[in-house]
Protein backbone atom coordinates (compact mmCIF):
# COMPACT_ATOMS: atom_id res chain seq x y z
CA UNK A 1 0.00 0.00 0.00
CA UNK A 2 0.87 3.57 -0.56
CA UNK A 3 2.27 5.55 1.93
CA UNK A 4 -0.15 8.32 0.74
CA UNK A 5 -3.16 6.04 2.07
CA UNK A 6 -4.49 6.68 5.37
CA UNK A 7 -3.23 4.77 8.02
CA UNK A 8 -4.08 1.45 9.83
CA UNK A 9 -4.95 2.17 13.46
CA UNK A 10 -4.03 -0.71 15.74
CA UNK A 11 -6.11 -0.35 18.94
CA UNK A 12 -4.10 -2.36 21.79
CA UNK A 13 -0.45 -2.36 22.45
CA UNK A 14 0.02 -5.42 23.74
CA UNK A 15 1.95 -8.14 22.37
CA UNK A 16 -0.54 -9.12 20.19
CA UNK A 17 -1.53 -5.92 18.59
CA UNK A 18 2.25 -4.65 18.53
CA UNK A 19 3.35 -7.51 16.55
CA UNK A 20 0.42 -6.66 14.13
CA UNK A 21 1.40 -3.27 13.97
CA UNK A 22 4.60 -4.36 13.26
CA UNK A 23 3.75 -6.77 10.59
CA UNK A 24 1.49 -4.08 8.92
CA UNK A 25 4.23 -1.06 9.13
CA UNK A 26 6.95 -3.85 7.58
CA UNK A 27 4.59 -4.39 4.55
CA UNK A 28 5.12 -0.81 3.94
CA UNK A 29 1.85 0.38 5.61
CA UNK A 30 1.73 4.06 7.69
CA UNK A 31 0.37 2.41 10.91
CA UNK A 32 -0.74 3.97 14.23
CA UNK A 33 -0.45 2.42 17.34
CA UNK A 34 -2.92 3.23 20.03
CA UNK A 35 -2.68 2.62 23.90
CA UNK A 36 -4.70 2.85 26.66
CA UNK A 37 -2.26 4.33 29.03
CA UNK A 38 -0.39 7.52 28.53
CA UNK A 39 2.75 6.17 30.58
CA UNK A 40 3.07 3.08 28.31
CA UNK A 41 2.45 5.51 25.48
CA UNK A 42 5.08 8.04 26.39
CA UNK A 43 7.63 4.90 26.74
CA UNK A 44 6.67 3.45 22.94
CA UNK A 45 7.33 7.37 21.96
CA UNK A 46 10.32 7.55 23.44
CA UNK A 47 12.20 4.23 23.09
CA UNK A 48 10.53 3.34 19.77
CA UNK A 49 9.64 -0.11 20.45
CA UNK A 50 7.42 -1.79 23.24
CA UNK A 51 9.64 -2.28 25.92
CA UNK A 52 6.89 -4.11 27.93
CA UNK A 53 5.45 -6.74 25.88
CA UNK A 54 7.96 -7.21 23.13
CA UNK A 55 11.27 -5.62 24.06
CA UNK A 56 14.36 -5.12 21.59
CA UNK A 57 12.47 -5.32 18.71
CA UNK A 58 12.61 -1.75 17.08
CA UNK A 59 9.80 0.08 15.29
CA UNK A 60 9.81 0.81 12.10
CA UNK A 61 9.39 5.00 10.60
CA UNK A 62 5.87 3.52 9.25
CA UNK A 63 4.65 2.67 12.94
CA UNK A 64 3.80 5.92 15.00
CA UNK A 65 2.56 5.52 19.01
CA UNK A 66 -0.58 6.77 19.57
CA UNK A 67 -3.08 8.40 22.38
CA UNK A 68 -5.60 10.51 21.46
CA UNK A 69 -8.46 7.63 20.47
CA UNK A 70 -10.53 10.37 18.53
CA UNK A 71 -7.60 11.72 16.30
CA UNK A 72 -5.82 7.65 16.05
CA UNK A 73 -9.59 7.20 14.21
CA UNK A 74 -9.94 10.19 12.45
CA UNK A 75 -7.08 9.40 10.22
CA UNK A 76 -7.60 5.87 9.63
CA UNK A 77 -10.00 4.05 7.12
CA UNK A 78 -9.38 0.30 8.71
CA UNK A 79 -9.06 0.13 12.56
CA UNK A 80 -7.32 -3.44 13.97
CA UNK A 81 -8.66 -4.21 17.16
CA UNK A 82 -6.79 -5.82 19.41
CA UNK A 83 -7.71 -5.90 23.34
CA UNK A 84 -8.48 -8.70 25.66
CA UNK A 85 -11.64 -10.20 25.05
CA UNK A 86 -13.29 -9.23 28.56
CA UNK A 87 -13.01 -5.37 27.19
CA UNK A 88 -13.72 -5.87 23.61
CA UNK A 89 -17.49 -4.42 23.89
CA UNK A 90 -16.05 -1.28 25.89
CA UNK A 91 -13.27 -0.94 23.29
CA UNK A 92 -16.22 -0.90 20.87
CA UNK A 93 -18.22 1.51 22.91
CA UNK A 94 -15.88 4.17 22.87
CA UNK A 95 -14.91 3.58 19.44
CA UNK A 96 -18.64 4.34 18.06
CA UNK A 97 -18.78 8.23 18.52
CA UNK A 98 -15.61 8.37 15.62
CA UNK A 99 -16.28 6.16 13.30
CA UNK A 100 -17.93 7.24 9.89
CA UNK A 101 -19.07 5.65 7.09
CA UNK A 102 -15.98 4.87 5.57
CA UNK A 103 -14.68 3.35 8.38
CA UNK A 104 -13.97 -0.66 8.13
CA UNK A 105 -13.64 -2.38 11.72
CA UNK A 106 -11.34 -5.95 12.14
CA UNK A 107 -9.97 -7.57 15.40
CA UNK A 108 -7.16 -9.61 16.17
CA UNK A 109 -9.09 -10.23 19.49
CA UNK A 110 -9.65 -13.93 20.36
CA UNK A 111 -12.25 -15.11 22.93
CA UNK A 112 -16.45 -15.10 24.10
CA UNK A 113 -17.71 -12.51 26.45
CA UNK A 114 -18.34 -14.08 29.16
CA UNK A 115 -22.01 -13.84 30.40
CA UNK A 116 -23.39 -13.28 27.25
CA UNK A 117 -21.30 -16.24 25.58
CA UNK A 118 -21.25 -14.09 22.51
CA UNK A 119 -19.08 -14.08 19.33
CA UNK A 120 -17.31 -10.75 19.10
CA UNK A 121 -18.87 -10.09 15.50
CA UNK A 122 -21.64 -10.37 17.80
CA UNK A 123 -21.46 -7.80 19.83
CA UNK A 124 -20.27 -5.82 16.92
CA UNK A 125 -23.24 -5.42 15.59
CA UNK A 126 -24.89 -5.16 18.58
CA UNK A 127 -23.03 -1.80 18.98
CA UNK A 128 -22.42 -0.86 15.93
CA UNK A 129 -25.38 -1.92 13.72
CA UNK A 130 -24.80 -3.60 10.11
CA UNK A 131 -23.54 -0.55 8.37
CA UNK A 132 -19.72 -0.95 9.15
CA UNK A 133 -17.49 -3.69 7.11
CA UNK A 134 -16.16 -6.27 9.52
CA UNK A 135 -13.36 -8.96 9.61
CA UNK A 136 -11.82 -11.40 12.18
CA UNK A 137 -8.02 -11.77 11.98
CA UNK A 138 -6.36 -14.88 13.50
CA UNK A 139 -4.22 -18.45 13.25
CA UNK A 140 -1.20 -19.85 14.33
CA UNK A 141 0.70 -16.92 15.80
CA UNK A 142 2.49 -16.37 18.22
CA UNK A 143 3.40 -12.55 18.73
CA UNK A 144 7.05 -12.46 19.24
CA UNK A 145 7.46 -14.70 16.07
CA UNK A 146 5.36 -12.29 13.85
CA UNK A 147 7.40 -8.93 15.60
CA UNK A 148 10.78 -10.55 14.68
CA UNK A 149 9.67 -11.20 11.23
CA UNK A 150 9.66 -14.77 11.24
CA UNK A 151 7.47 -16.76 8.65
CA UNK A 152 4.09 -17.51 9.63
CA UNK A 153 0.57 -17.55 8.18
CA UNK A 154 -2.81 -15.89 9.42
CA UNK A 155 -6.60 -15.60 7.77
CA UNK A 156 -8.15 -12.80 7.68
CA UNK A 157 -12.47 -13.42 7.61
CA UNK A 158 -15.34 -11.07 6.16
CA UNK A 159 -18.61 -11.52 4.87
CA UNK A 160 -17.21 -8.09 2.94
CA UNK A 161 -14.73 -9.67 0.08
CA UNK A 162 -13.42 -6.63 -0.82
CA UNK A 163 -11.94 -5.66 3.10
CA UNK A 164 -11.03 -9.49 3.53
CA UNK A 165 -8.76 -9.03 0.43
CA UNK A 166 -7.59 -5.14 1.12
CA UNK A 167 -6.33 -6.25 4.90
CA UNK A 168 -5.07 -9.75 3.77
CA UNK A 169 -2.79 -7.44 1.50
CA UNK A 170 -2.27 -4.89 3.80
CA UNK A 171 -0.77 -7.63 6.40
CA UNK A 172 0.67 -9.83 3.63
CA UNK A 173 5.16 -9.62 3.09
CA UNK A 174 7.95 -11.93 1.90
CA UNK A 175 7.94 -14.70 4.80
CA UNK A 176 3.99 -13.42 6.37
CA UNK A 177 1.04 -15.04 4.24
CA UNK A 178 -2.26 -14.43 4.09
CA UNK A 179 -5.48 -16.10 2.93
CA UNK A 180 -9.03 -14.83 2.74
CA UNK A 181 -12.39 -16.74 4.15
CA UNK A 182 -15.99 -15.55 4.73
CA UNK A 183 -16.45 -17.61 7.47
CA UNK A 184 -16.34 -15.45 10.70
CA UNK A 185 -17.86 -17.32 13.09
CA UNK A 186 -15.86 -20.34 12.12
CA UNK A 187 -13.00 -18.32 13.01
CA UNK A 188 -13.93 -16.63 15.98
CA UNK A 189 -14.85 -20.03 17.14
CA UNK A 190 -11.64 -21.50 16.39
CA UNK A 191 -9.84 -18.99 17.81
CA UNK A 192 -11.18 -18.85 21.12
CA UNK A 193 -11.59 -22.73 21.68
CA UNK A 194 -8.37 -23.61 20.95
CA UNK A 195 -7.36 -21.74 24.38
CA UNK A 196 -9.54 -24.52 26.65
CA UNK A 197 -7.37 -27.06 25.06
CA UNK A 198 -4.32 -25.63 25.29
CA UNK A 199 -4.96 -25.76 29.21
CA UNK A 200 -5.49 -29.32 28.96
CA UNK A 201 -2.31 -30.53 26.95
CA UNK A 202 -0.67 -28.06 29.15
CA UNK A 203 -1.67 -30.05 32.25
CA UNK A 204 -1.05 -33.32 30.69
CA UNK A 205 2.28 -32.49 30.17
CA UNK A 206 2.66 -30.73 33.64
CA UNK A 207 1.58 -34.74 35.09
CA UNK A 208 4.32 -36.37 33.19
CA UNK A 209 2.61 -37.46 30.28
CA UNK A 210 3.85 -37.92 26.86
CA UNK A 211 4.01 -36.85 23.33
CA UNK A 212 0.86 -39.57 23.18
CA UNK A 213 -1.03 -37.79 25.55
CA UNK A 214 -0.61 -34.28 23.78
CA UNK A 215 -1.59 -36.03 20.34
CA UNK A 216 -4.79 -37.24 21.59
CA UNK A 217 -5.58 -34.04 23.22
CA UNK A 218 -5.35 -32.38 20.54
CA UNK A 219 -6.96 -34.83 18.22
CA UNK A 220 -10.22 -35.18 20.66
CA UNK A 221 -9.79 -31.47 21.37
CA UNK A 222 -10.05 -30.49 17.66
CA UNK A 223 -12.86 -32.83 17.61
CA UNK A 224 -15.08 -31.14 20.19
CA UNK A 225 -14.19 -27.59 18.39
CA UNK A 226 -15.40 -28.98 15.31
CA UNK A 227 -19.12 -30.13 17.01
CA UNK A 228 -19.85 -26.82 18.86
CA UNK A 229 -18.15 -24.49 15.69
CA UNK A 230 -20.48 -26.58 13.27
CA UNK A 231 -23.17 -26.00 15.57
CA UNK A 232 -22.79 -22.32 15.95
CA UNK A 233 -22.62 -21.70 12.22
CA UNK A 234 -19.00 -22.23 11.20
CA UNK A 235 -17.75 -23.84 8.05
CA UNK A 236 -16.24 -27.81 8.80
CA UNK A 237 -13.28 -26.67 6.46
CA UNK A 238 -12.25 -23.72 8.55
CA UNK A 239 -11.64 -26.05 11.76
CA UNK A 240 -9.12 -27.88 9.32
CA UNK A 241 -7.17 -24.62 8.54
CA UNK A 242 -4.83 -21.50 9.69
CA UNK A 243 -7.44 -20.81 12.72
CA UNK A 244 -8.94 -23.79 13.88
CA UNK A 245 -6.17 -27.16 13.33
CA UNK A 246 -3.47 -24.79 12.88
CA UNK A 247 -4.16 -22.90 16.24
CA UNK A 248 -4.75 -25.58 18.15
CA UNK A 249 -1.58 -27.39 17.62
CA UNK A 250 0.33 -24.42 18.00
CA UNK A 251 -1.20 -23.43 21.10
CA UNK A 252 -1.19 -26.90 22.72
CA UNK A 253 2.44 -27.42 21.85
CA UNK A 254 4.68 -24.30 22.64
CA UNK A 255 5.36 -22.80 25.81
CA UNK A 256 5.06 -19.32 24.18
CA UNK A 257 1.48 -19.83 24.92
CA UNK A 258 -0.03 -18.38 28.26
CA UNK A 259 -2.99 -21.26 28.64
CA UNK A 260 -0.55 -23.99 28.22
CA UNK A 261 1.71 -22.42 30.63
CA UNK A 262 -0.97 -22.22 32.92
CA UNK A 263 -2.31 -25.67 32.46
CA UNK A 264 1.79 -27.19 32.96
CA UNK A 265 1.26 -24.89 36.26
CA UNK A 266 -2.00 -26.54 37.51
CA UNK A 267 -0.61 -30.18 36.16
CA UNK A 268 2.42 -29.30 38.61
CA UNK A 269 0.22 -29.06 41.38
CA UNK A 270 -0.02 -24.84 41.67
CA UNK A 271 -3.77 -23.88 42.57
CA UNK A 272 -5.79 -22.31 39.91
CA UNK A 273 -4.93 -18.72 41.51
CA UNK A 274 -1.03 -19.18 41.70
CA UNK A 275 -0.72 -20.39 38.82
CA UNK A 276 -2.72 -17.59 37.07
CA UNK A 277 -0.60 -14.89 38.89
CA UNK A 278 2.77 -17.07 37.87
CA UNK A 279 1.59 -16.02 34.00
CA UNK A 280 1.55 -12.39 34.71
CA UNK A 281 -0.47 -11.73 31.49
CA UNK A 282 -4.51 -12.12 30.86
CA UNK A 283 -4.83 -16.40 30.35
CA UNK A 284 -7.56 -16.13 27.59
CA UNK A 285 -8.77 -19.75 28.30
CA UNK A 286 -9.29 -18.95 31.99
CA UNK A 287 -12.63 -17.41 31.13
CA UNK A 288 -13.49 -19.42 28.14
CA UNK A 289 -13.37 -22.42 29.73
CA UNK A 290 -16.58 -21.56 31.58
CA UNK A 291 -18.03 -19.80 28.14
CA UNK A 292 -17.54 -22.65 25.97
CA UNK A 293 -18.44 -25.36 28.64
CA UNK A 294 -21.71 -23.38 29.39
CA UNK A 295 -22.38 -23.30 25.75
CA UNK A 296 -21.81 -27.29 25.17
CA UNK A 297 -24.65 -27.26 27.94
CA UNK A 298 -26.96 -24.40 25.68
CA UNK A 299 -26.70 -27.00 22.59
CA UNK A 300 -26.44 -30.63 24.39
CA UNK A 301 -23.16 -30.99 22.73
CA UNK A 302 -21.03 -33.37 24.37
CA UNK A 303 -17.61 -32.25 24.81
CA UNK A 304 -15.72 -34.23 27.68
CA UNK A 305 -12.38 -32.06 27.35
CA UNK A 306 -13.72 -28.89 28.29
CA UNK A 307 -15.96 -30.05 30.84
CA UNK A 308 -12.81 -31.64 32.86
CA UNK A 309 -10.75 -28.26 31.90
CA UNK A 310 -13.75 -26.25 33.42
CA UNK A 311 -14.29 -28.69 36.70
CA UNK A 312 -10.78 -28.68 37.43
CA UNK A 313 -10.79 -24.50 36.86
CA UNK A 314 -14.15 -23.58 38.52
CA UNK A 315 -15.69 -26.44 40.86
CA UNK A 316 -11.46 -28.32 42.33
CA UNK A 317 -11.46 -31.10 40.75
CA UNK A 318 -7.83 -32.79 40.53
CA UNK A 319 -6.23 -32.52 37.60
CA UNK A 320 -5.30 -36.49 38.35
CA UNK A 321 -9.06 -37.12 39.14
CA UNK A 322 -9.86 -35.10 35.50
CA UNK A 323 -7.46 -37.46 34.00
CA UNK A 324 -8.90 -40.77 35.05
CA UNK A 325 -12.41 -39.63 33.83
CA UNK A 326 -11.42 -39.10 30.46
CA UNK A 327 -9.17 -42.08 30.07
CA UNK A 328 -12.12 -44.25 31.95
CA UNK A 329 -14.36 -43.46 29.22
CA UNK A 330 -16.00 -46.48 27.64
CA UNK A 331 -14.93 -48.05 23.78
CA UNK A 332 -17.34 -45.81 21.01
CA UNK A 333 -17.07 -44.66 17.42
CA UNK A 334 -14.36 -42.16 16.90
CA UNK A 335 -16.44 -39.88 14.30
Amino acid sequence: MSLSSPPYAVLGAGSWGTALALQLARAGNETLLWSHSDDHYQAMRQSRCNAKYLPGIAFPETLQPARDLAATVAQARDILVVVPSHVFRETVQKLKPFLTERHRLAWGTKGLEQGTRKLLHQIVREELGITVPVAAVSGPTFALEVAQGLPGAITVASKTPQFAEDLAYALHSEYFLTYTSDDIAGVEIGGATKNVMAIAAGIADGMGFGTNTRAALITRGLNEIMRLGVTMGGQRETFMGLSGLGDLVLTCSDDQSRNRRFGLALGKGMDVEAARKSIKQVVEGIGTAKTVYLLSQDYNINMPITEQVYKVIYEGRSPREALQILTNRAPHPEH
